[in-house]
């Protein structure tokens, strides 16, 4: 088995410093053998900012992947957006925008949604997508392959930002390449679910994409900050929401899914 968590929007700048330790405390009980996180480190991609959730990923215990997301590039500072939008990215968190990790289980893909020019909405170049297919297509095909975009690439019922442009065409084309899971954040909602999609006439698989709220934020949506908990098994992927409980003072389960690896069992 392989233990994935999934954190998502930090927002260093506008985080809950209170929700830091409880965070720390529960990665370190559940001993994940990878951690992803889906973008939105910071508020406003400030030194500062960025200087506080590189203290925070190096206090994990675990190989942390990471993709940046809108509030990781400067809105307030157009000169620099235009010209150095992932300086103190690259600074501080990563050099690479877009990461890989393989192992015995899983491979797990970086794809950068963000756009210096859609800082909202974020876009999805035809080279990003290659990328993410190529490194998705040479792994063996009893791995499970986890994508890691900051946007997500459908949106849920009653959401009111506007999705990705290209969005569906974007799933369509990444499924078919070999996508089982897609981790994203953005909307600030937890949300998990599966995609079906037609590859042939009599070939039918299915993907599951799987959004995190905010792991820290104060900024929520009518929804407590969570994280997820992916454990990869033989034959089905479980996940388990977690979510802080003021009153507690600490992360527990409050939802839980499972869904079966049987497109990537049969696949040749």
């Amino acid at each position: 088995m392989t233990r994935l968590v999934h954190l998502s929007d930090l927002h260093f700048g506008k985080d809950r410093a209170d929700l830091i330790q409880p965070l720390l405390t529960v990665l370190e009980n559940l001993q994940p053998d990878h951690v992803a996180i889906s973008g939105d480190l910071t508020q406003r991609a400030r030194s500062q900012e960025y200087e506080s959730a590189r203290a925070f990923i190096d206090r994990i215990d675990a190989p942390v992947l990471c993709v940046p997301g809108n509030h990781d590039i400067p809105i307030h500072r157009p000169l620099t957006r235009l010209f150095r939008p992932f300086g103190n990215y690259r600074k501080y968190i990563s050099s690479d925008l877009t990461p890989s990790v393989e192992t015995a289980e899983m491979v797990m893909v970086g794809l950068n949604t963000v756009d210096r020019f859609q800082w909202q909405a974020g876009r999805l170049s035809a080279l990003r997508l290659r990328r993410a297919c190529t490194a998705m297509g040479a792994a063996p095909a009893h791995k499970l392959r986890v994508l890691v975009v900051h946007h997500p690439l459908e949106h849920p019922e009653g959401v009111s930002k506007k999705p990705i442009p290209g969005a569906a065409e974007a799933l369509e084309r990444l499924i078919g390449c070999g996508a089982d899971l897609i981790l994203s954040g953005h909307l600030h909602l937890w949300h998990a679910g599966e995609f079906a999609h037609r590859a042939g006439e009599h070939d039918r698989r299915n993907a599951v994409q799987l959004h995190a709220g905010t792991s820290l934020s104060s900024r929520v949506r009518g929804e407590p900050n969570d994280f997820n908990v992916i454990d990869i098994l033989d034959r089905s992927v479980q996940v388990a929401r977690q979510s802080f409980d003021e009153k507690t003072g600490a992360f527990e389960t409050t939802e839980t899914r499972q869904f079966n690896r049987a497109s990537d069992i049969s696949r040749s």
